[in-house]
């Protein structure tokens, strides 16, 4: 397996605009250029009051992996302003940032070098390693911190030592309330000293930050090195997060943190395996291909509780999603991890499995039967949690069907009957019951009125083309489940599915009724999203127009977030390899900055107005949707895998073909080839 592409080294601090995003699908980290200064931290499936709004969020939790260094009288957190960053490398094979800094402490250089990464074989893990060595003898503390500093929220509990614990292996145990109470969390820390003689300092004060200190006197050029352990757990994991955090730090501790590294080291190379690789493209095609495979990864685990459409990203001024869990997840993230990693697209479908009395009740409030998973689910309790007056939670109603898709995905992708009977069943019979109360019959037949599709306006419209096609899909999915597990599914599904108005105009599927292309985000590609990635069949005339139609708009809707990334994949459908190279690098490669190699939510230099924001999953997991399934051609189905790869491979002119070592095909490792030409793509046993 060749070696990911990782970015090249950061060398200017560049304000901390975007830190280094850290994470492993559970805990997220922003590390700042110094990474011993406090960042930011969040945590799957926490949920906190949000201090300006109210209303539940993805809160900010103590940073896990602060500190400091002293050097005779000189500290570190006092004279910030003394530090020269060499440069931060992140290693995108293994999740490892290494940061080095060079510190003018009065008359002496100190150098000091950070290795900071988020275990996946612990995910509630976090670990950091900090050297330091300085240019003449000198008294030298370093000192690892959890740091609650301008955190909202209070502590509940703060202690050094462990009741009942036979050593002091654990330095620390914290329980850390949200705003608004709404949610609690553990953290418990650990150290170790390479200087067995050392003198270790914990700070016993009971309102202050935990902190472990190791001074000693250091010779010129002789290093000293503090690694530095934390676990972090929700309430939403356990009922005493802050006890089970010991455990877990200790189980950690006693692993080591070689041991720690190395296992986390494997699990990317296993990871690694699924990775797209472009045939006779330019280098920089491959590096765009292994940071968007990265970041989509890196903010998903088996052991996620949710994620939402930055992951775990969050940083000052652009938060404005809130953490919520929106369609983006089970639309663009989960469908290639569905290939690549299947235990966590499983896990972010068991979000929508055990918030599913929340979409129950969501419906029943809307006055509808069956479920309406929310807008903007909350992050634990899949709750409505959508900002002031919830407009877009009044009328965006492709949510449900988009979610029942990605369950009916991942079944077929498994092949496994348990699943499909005892999690997929029910969010798609539940989905089916609430698009029949949701719908009107007319004369025309089956209507979804006053509905929003995709491009979010002021006012919603008749039949939107994207959300009556999802829901056709969703209908489908729950009659063939039905079928399968032998279910007599009410007659109206049916009905439905088979009577639900599309809007054609002249043989184009326009956005919804009364559609005009000058209208507010007229160009917005909602339609073509219904063909693909949604798997909604058209009269190949009436595909071909309206894929025409929309791509000679594409100038006008590129450079706004999600679908820009799949505009070079329809390009390549309608047949233009020319259009569909200039397509992905007007709608991804323009999003991607060289800053960690990290894909903005916006392209800047379309929409100034609009903040700089990222690692944007929606866009990352778009261009991974279209290496996966658009441009090779795969629908993924009941029937057998052979059976998937069901159109011509078409490549844009930039590279000839796209390969995967592995990906995961009910339960068994497949290998994926697709070269253009080709009448179909190949999927073999691995």
């Amino acid at each position: 397996m060749a070696v990911p592409l990782s970015p090249a080294p950061v060398t200017q601090p560049d304000g901390d605009l975007l830190p280094a995003y850290l994470s492993n699908g559970v805990v997220g980290l922003r590390v700042r250029d110094v990474p011993l200064r406090a960042g930011f931290a969040t945590l799957s499936g926490l949920e906190g009051e949000h201090p300006e709004t109210g209303i539940a969020c993805v809160p900010a939790i103590p940073y896990p992996l602060a500190g400091d260094i002293q050097v005779d009288d000189f500290r570190l957190s006092h004279h910030g302003g003394r530090v020269e960053i060499v440069d931060q490398r992140y290693d995108f094979s293994c999740g490892e940032l290494t940061s080095r800094l060079r510190v003018r402490a009065g008359d002496a250089e100190v150098r000091v070098e950070v290795l900071t990464f988020c275990s996946r074989t612990q995910p509630s893990v976090v670990a950091q390693e900090t050297t330091v060595s300085v240019d003449r003898d000198a008294r030298v503390a370093l000192t690892a911190t959890i740091d609650p500093s301008g955190v909202p929220g209070s502590w509940y509990y703060r202690s050094t030592s462990v009741p009942g614990a036979g050593d002091d292996s654990v330095d620390g145990v914290m329980l850390w309330s949200t705003l608004g109470e709404l949610a609690t969390c553990g953290l418990a820390m650990s150290t170790e000293c390479s200087n067995p003689f050392a003198q270790q300092t914990r700070d016993e004060s009971r309102n202050r930050p935990l902190r472990t200190t190791y001074a000693t006197d250091l010779s010129a050029g002789e290093p000293l090195t503090v690694r530095h352990l934390t676990a972090v757990v929700p309430s939403a994991n356990h009922a005493q997060p802050h006890r089970q955090a010991v455990r877990l730090v200790a189980t950690a501790h006693r692993r080591g943190f070689e041991q720690l590294r190395s296992d986390n080291r494997a699990a990317w190379a296993d990871l690694w395996l699924a990775r797209p690789f472009l045939s006779g493209a330019e280098r920089r095609w491959q590096e765009m291909v292994d940071a968007a495979f990265f970041y989509v990864h890196t903010s998903t685990h088996p052991g996620s509780l949710s994620t939402h459409p930055f992951g775990l990203a969050q940083w000052y001024g652009y938060h404005y999603y809130y953490g919520h869990v929106m369609w983006d997840v089970d639309t663009f993230i989960v469908a290639p991890l569905t290939l690549t990693s299947p235990p966590a697209a499983r896990a972010l479908l068991d979000f929508r499995s055990r918030c599913l009395e929340a979409a129950r009740e969501n419906a029943r409030l809307g006055g509808y039967t069956g479920v309406q998973f929310p807008w903007e689910a909350s992050p634990s309790r899949g709750e409505e949690a959508a900002p002031a007056l919830g407009t877009a939670s009044a009328y965006e109603h492709h949510v449900s069907a988009d979610v029942a898709h990605a369950f009916a995905q991942l079944a077929h992708a498994r092949g496994d009957d348990v699943f499909l009977r005892d999690k997929a069943w029910p969010v798609l019979a539940g989905c089916a019951d609430w698009l029949v109360s949701r719908a009107v019959r007319t004369s025309r037949g089956w209507e979804i009125r006053e509905a929003m599709g995709i491009a979010e306006r002021k006012e919603p419209a008749d039949n939107s083309a994207f959300v009556n096609m999802s829901a056709t899909v969703a209908l489908d999915d729950a009659l063939w489940c039905a079928e399968r597990l032998g279910v007599d599914a009410p007659a109206a599904w049916r009905s439905m599915r088979d009577g639900l108005v599309l809007p054609v105009r002249d043989n184009v599927v326009v956005d919804h009724d009364g559609y005009d292309p000058d209208e507010e985000k007229g160009a917005t590609p909602a339609a073509l999203a219904g063909v693909f990635p949604l798997g909604y069949t058209l009269h190949p005339e009436v595909e071909a127009a309206t894929l025409r139609f929309y791509l000679d708009m594409a100038d006008e809707y590129v450079g706004s977030p999600m679908l820009s990334a799949l505009l070079g994949a329809w390009a390549a459908r309608a047949g233009d390899r020319a259009e569909a190279t200039r397509l992905f690098d007007e709608g991804y490669a323009k999003f991607c900055s060289s800053r960690f190699n990290v894909m903005h939510e916006y392209r800047h230099d379309r929409f100034p107005e609009q903040p700089v924001s990222g690692p944007f999953l929606a866009n990352a997991a778009g261009f991974l949707m279209a290496l996966l399934y658009g441009l090779p051609g795969i629908a993924v189905g009941p029937g057998e895998p052979a059976s998937w790869c069901a159109r011509p491979v078409a490549m844009p002119d930039a590279w000839d073909g796209i390969e995967v070592e592995r990906l995961w095909v009910r339960d068994a490792p497949m290998s994926l080839h697709a070269c253009h030409g080709d009448a179909r793509a190949r999927l073999t046993p691995a």
